[in-house]
């Protein structure tokens, strides 16, 4: 008996991924649990474990390409499988999720009872449209020679219209096929090849670029962005970070200010809790979250990732600056899990390392608003009615205004000027 393993959803929202690694060869014996390929995903890198016992008879793809979530990834070999068996098999639930290495894989969504094939050399490409919630493809009259053929050329046969009895897809229909699509990705080469001199370099877009992209879309499309800039001294907070850098740094740990921030930022929105929410819009509901779990934007050489910070309102400024050295080091290695990705309910991009000062940051859309750092700059300040140098911290909060009133969202910066200006505040309360 034959099962097919398609690419299971590991993500919240994953459509896509591309084969980083296989670890098995067609004709290898594998072991449910075992990994058997290495998928890079818009989040993270992670194993995909197998979900059977078997051997190996078909790997589709190879690494560099990318597949749709529901596309088959191996077919695997039951050989002691069959008839009632293979029923009882197929009735089966799926094993517990599997840890390997510092990447975490989810809940695998894999192919169900229609994926128990019996022994036979014909292969059934999936469309995969059914793991995405769509209506089920159309399954494809067809003989077995198209049914190979097909296979062998990676094509779905299911979008071949066939010209034999009764709509059958026949061979010189996959032909057909084959060489209308090779025409014209030759005449998408050559119009590339047209336009783009040789001094322009063409670059695979990454799954984190593709995801980064997505994601603005969507957020500029869902939400209605307003923005609010201002600046805090902050000096009191540049002298209580160097009284406790070095003595951190002993204990290998990165004392910025961006725990301060992240400490701040919590408070406030514990006073103002619809930046802490999430919209319904078509239910009629918005979601007041009770937790205070806020993303960091990181910028990494494979693009913009956000993990999350947990429960930051019930961590101290050591603790939260343990956390945001572990993430910088994790996003910098691609070691993330999915868990240290999910369930954000505010976000913070800091700019300021890089030189900016002020920008308008994009909501990480469903959250309700996401708060912009600056770089720190020395300007002249007033101070018991004296001109006297001073340190301003720029600030750039971006909110869905179809949560947040203008009045709300000011009042929620000042509250974090307040606490930024006076990092005692942020120990003793």
């Amino acid at each position: 008996m034959k099962y097919i393993f398609k690419f299971p959803d590991i993500g919240e929202g994953l459509e896509e991924g591309t084969i980083a690694e296989w670890y098995v060869e067609k004709g290898q014996e594998v072991k449910m649990g075992e990994p058997i390929v290495k998928m890079e995903t818009d989040k993270v890198v992670t194993d995909i474990p197998s979900p059977k016992t078997g051997i190996i008879s078909m790997k589709y793809g190879k690494a560099g390409e990318t597949i749709n979530v529901g596309d088959p990834l191996v077919e695997i070999d039951m050989p002691d499988i069959n008839g009632k068996e293979a029923q009882d098999e197929a009735s089966k639930p799926e094993f517990e999720p599997v840890e390997e290495g510092a990447s975490v894989v989810g809940t695998l969504e894999v192919a169900g009872n229609a994926a128990f094939l019996p022994p036979t050399d014909e292969v059934y490409p999936s469309s995969g449209d059914e793991s995405k919630g769509k209506e089920p493809a159309r399954k494809a009259l067809a003989t077995p020679v198209a049914r190979a053929m097909a296979n062998e050329l990676k094509i779905d046969i299911n979008k071949v219209q066939g010209t034999g009895p009764a709509g059958r897809v026949m061979k010189a229909d996959i032909q057909d096929y084959h060489d209308k699509r090779k025409k014209l990705a030759a005449s998408v080469n050559a119009r590339r090849e047209e336009l783009f001199e040789p001094e322009v370099e063409v670059v695979e877009l990454s799954q984190i670029r593709k995801a980064i992209a997505r994601n603005m879309i969507n957020s500029k499309h869902q939400a209605a962005h307003m923005s609010l800039f201002d600046e805090v001294e902050v000096s009191k907070l540049i002298e209580a970070r160097n009284n406790y850098k070095e003595r951190l740094a002993s204990e290998n740990i990165k004392l910025s200010y961006l725990p301060f921030i992240l400490k701040a930022v919590a408070q406030a929105l514990k006073e103002f809790p619809s930046l802490n929410s999430e919209m319904d819009l078509e239910g009629g509901k918005l979601f007041l979250k009770k937790y205070y779990n806020i993303g960091i934007a990181v910028d990494t050489e494979e693009g913009l990732v956000v993990p999350v910070i947990k429960n930051v309102d019930r961590l101290s400024i050591r603790e939260l600056a343990a956390r945001v050295t572990e993430i910088a080091e994790k996003s910098r290695t691609r070691s993330l899990t999915m868990d240290d990705m999910k369930n954000g309910s505010f976000t913070i991009t800091s700019f300021g390392s890089i030189g900016g000062q002020f920008a308008v940051p994009v909501i990480n859309y469903p959250q309700a608003g996401i708060l912009g750092i600056g770089r720190i700059v020395e300007k002249p300040v007033i101070k018991d009615g004296q001109i006297v140098p001073g340190s301003l911290m720029p600030l750039s909060v971006s909110v869905d205004h179809r949560i947040v009133d203008g009045g709300e969202v000011s009042r929620f910066m000042n509250r974090i000027m307040e606490f930024l200006g006076d990092p005692v505040s942020l120990i003793m309360g």
